[in-house]
């Protein structure tokens, strides 16, 4: 399948290899107006085309782009994309609120073309056995949830501090892996109540501001109570802290990473106070939604109802933020 990348930085170059390693897709065109990004698709790519925009890489005849460009765009690109007959794998967010997501959804059912989002947590060995492993209701009636993700250097880039273009602080960033893990995992009972404390600053979140630090609770219609942290900036005494508990009668199951690391992460199955082991790295994870992607739009796939658990979780978001 014929594939353009309209953005490549770190994250647009890595999963661009991913895809290429699948067979699945060829690189045939790409677009940034970095002169050094260009170089280093250059090593990756050889044959794909440098074009200008996203109009451009429309007129190249493609299956399918690949949006890797700040938040603010992510809806309106994909849109675009949507509507002249590409598929579509996102970065997340895939919109700023849960209007801009359901707009993205709504123009992929309409041209029914396959809309991937870059939700990679769901792909690590440790998710996927405690997914089966909940599913299979081995560990019992999952009832509670506990998830954190602090990120102690926080975003390089300014457009993140601006709501305006990034919809969001840390929440936005980091508890829409948070939410999405719970909800995917818990197979996307309805979250009836949302409660939320956000800080910038040390302080209550004002207009105009970034949350740098927020905790939320939510609760489902099934009765289950899930609990989620995260932060940028916290001085958390490692580069990261990343987790995800699941506690059922009598086992639960914890999916963490591994001396801070943001790439090396552990799965362990708890039976009262005994733990073993499910999953340790290595695990080369990070491009695995977007290879997944790949083959599915190689396999003919197009919109599937799955898209609209997107919708869910920015749902979720925008009550955490009370608008």
């Amino acid at each position: 399948m014929r594939v353009g990348f309209l953005g490549t930085g770190w994250i647009g170059r890595h999963r661009m290899a991913a895809m290429i390693e699948t067979g699945a897709v060829a690189a045939v065109a790409f677009a940034d107006p970095s002169d050094e990004m260009a170089a280093e698709v250059a090593a990756l790519a050889p044959e794909a085309k440098r074009v200008d925009g996203l109009d451009a890489l429309i007129g190249e005849g493609l299956d399918g782009v690949v949006i890797a460009t700040p938040s603010a765009l992510h809806a309106e690109q994909s849109i675009r994309a949507l509507k002249a007959g590409l598929a579509v794998f996102c970065q997340k967010p895939l919109g700023r609120t849960e209007a801009e997501v359901r707009a993205v959804v709504d123009a992929a059912r309409r041209a029914n073309r396959l809309l991937g989002l870059d939700l990679s947590y769901r792909h690590t060995a440790g998710m996927q056995v405690i997914a089966a492993l909940i599913r299979s209701g081995e560990l019992g009636r999952v009832s509670a949830v506990e998830l954190v993700f602090h990120n102690a250097y926080g975003p390089g880039k300014s457009w993140f501090f601006d709501p305006a273009q990034s919809g969001g602080g840390c929440v936005v960033d980091l508890g829409v892996h948070l939410v999405d893990l719970a909800l995917w995992a818990l197979d996307w009972p309805e979250v009836t109540e949302v409660s939320a404390r956000l800080l910038a600053g040390g302080e209550p979140l004002r207009p105009g501001r970034c949350e740098d630090y927020a905790t939320a609770t939510l609760a489902t219609a099934d009765g289950r109570a899930i609990s989620l942290a995260c932060s940028w900036n916290l001085p958390a005494g490692r580069e990261a802290v990343i987790a995800a508990r699941f506690y059922g009668q009598g086992q639960g199951a914890a999916f963490e990473n591994v001396d801070g690391s943001f790439f090396d992460f552990a799965a362990d199955r708890f039976r009262a106070t005994a733990r073993e082991p499910l999953a340790a790295p290595p695990d080369d994870w990070g491009g695995r939604a977007a290879a997944y992607w790949a083959r599915r739009l190689a396999a003919g796939e197009r919109f599937g109802a799955e898209a609209d658990r997107f919708v869910d979780v920015a749902r979720v978001l925008d009550r955490i933020y009370a608008r």
